[in-house]
């Protein structure tokens, strides 16, 4: 009797326990954790695990709790297509926040994501080709393209009074989308280009390409590359060869692995674009003080806003379409994102998940602005113009 009194107690407790298991409910994280981007890294992973604590600690997701799934693109297109084939088929995600780079984000939707009728949102892919994609309206981002940052980075060097540039540019789809389109931009505007030549990745030496770049006389030279790949390695071996000394550069060198590797005082004269939140964004101050309390470092890192905002609102989507159903995914993602509804910002989960279950609607403002998605998924924006301040980058701009 006690042993048939104590198998129904353990069948009970293994039945209860997999009945609060069974309530919770993944989201995919696909991130560049190891690769070219690595530096970028850990406070953008510290951005998405404090989207889900908020999640967790003010009610949970649908009747349970958000389970973070991770997944390592490697920085590679097969690294993506293979992380999230594994978030897709074996975590059975119904959503990925990610990838990051531009390559890994469109790698992975269009052999993985896509296929599966999953929804991906992107806090960091900025390649215009990711607007043409025949998506399902499946792929969405919260940066503008890089259309807009090159066209407003060419007015940037302009208006410093740069009439002639050299520029570089990696052979991926972040590099060809940015440097294209800020060499057309910058020959519409009356400058003048002296030399392009786009780059490998992975390479030791750089140094053929900047004698080709050097020959040509720029008064600067633009690098549209990762830090943690090719770019510090050409500024540096610039700057050993005498070739150049005033560099400009997007969001891939916003990097402080750029500073460490090449110092602030030779970096003094030169200056970065990247996406950025708009001024006096009381979301973004919200969440900044969040993420310092919670982390103890400050939250004016590349990309923590969107980050954040991103998982956040990945987290919204599968509590406005009430399951996990992936078919539900993209008109939940587009309802929260969009007007009309009652604000709600970074950490207002209690607030969402109260309205969503009366039926209203809410429309998320984040850290980094507005999200109101177009047709394509993509979204308007802010790009900043930043210089380097000490051991790290300080805003001296926002353009709209």
């Amino acid at each position: 009797m006690k042993k048939t009194t104590y198998a129904l107690a353990i069948a009970a407790l293994l039945a209860s326990s997999a009945s609060t298991l069974a309530a919770d409910t993944k989201v995919g994280l696909l991130m560049d954790i190891t690769g070219p981007i690595a530096s970028f890294i850990p406070p953008l992973q510290n951005a998405a695990n404090l989207a889900v604590q908020h999640v967790n600690e003010n009610g949970g997701l649908l009747d349970g709790q958000a389970v973070p799934v991770y997944g390592d693109t490697t920085g590679s297109s097969q690294g993506a297509v293979d992380a999230a084939g594994k978030l897709i088929n074996v975590e059975n995600v119904p959503i990925i926040m990610g990838a990051l780079m531009s390559g890994t984000t469109i790698a992975a939707a269009e052999a993985a994501a896509i296929p599966a009728g999953v929804v991906q949102i992107s806090p960091t892919a900025t390649s215009p080709a990711m607007t043409d994609i025949k998506d399902n309206d499946l792929l969405y981002r919260i940066v503008p393209s890089d259309n807009f940052q090159g066209q407003v980075l060419a007015k940037m060097v302009l208006d410093e009074g740069i009439k002639k540039v050299a520029v570089t540019f990696v052979n991926n789809d972040y590099g060809v989308g940015i440097g294209s389109t800020f060499i057309e931009a910058y020959k519409a505007l009356g400058g003048e280009v002296v030399a392009e030549v786009k780059h490998e990745e992975k390479k030791n030496s750089y140094r053929s390409e900047l004698a080709t770049l050097s020959k040509a006389g720029g008064d600067a030279l633009v690098v549209v590359a990762y830090a943690g790949d090719s770019g510090s390695k050409i500024v540096k071996q610039a700057i050993e060869g005498g070739l150049f000394t005033r560099f400009i550069g997007t969001d891939g060198l916003r990097d402080e692995a750029l500073i460490s590797d090449i110092g602030a005082e030779a970096l003094a004269t030169s200056f970065f674009s990247a996406p950025t939140s708009p001024a006096d964004n009381p979301y973004q101050a919200k969440l900044h003080e969040l993420y310092t309390a919670a982390y103890s470092e400050p939250a004016d890192k590349p990309f923590v806003d969107q980050t954040y905002d991103a998982t956040f609102m990945a987290l919204l989507a599968i509590e406005k379409a009430g399951s996990a159903d992936r078919t539900k995914m993209a008109e939940a993602l587009r309802a929260i994102a969009s007007a009309p509804g009652e604000k709600v910002g970074p950490g207002e989960w209690a607030k969402a998940k109260a309205l969503i279950a009366e039926g209203k609607d809410i429309d998320y403002d984040g850290a980094g602005g507005t999200y109101d998605f177009d047709e394509n998924g993509d979204v308007a924006g802010f790009i900043g113009k930043f210089v380097v301040d000490g051991t790290v980058y300080k805003q001296i701009a926002i353009v709209e």
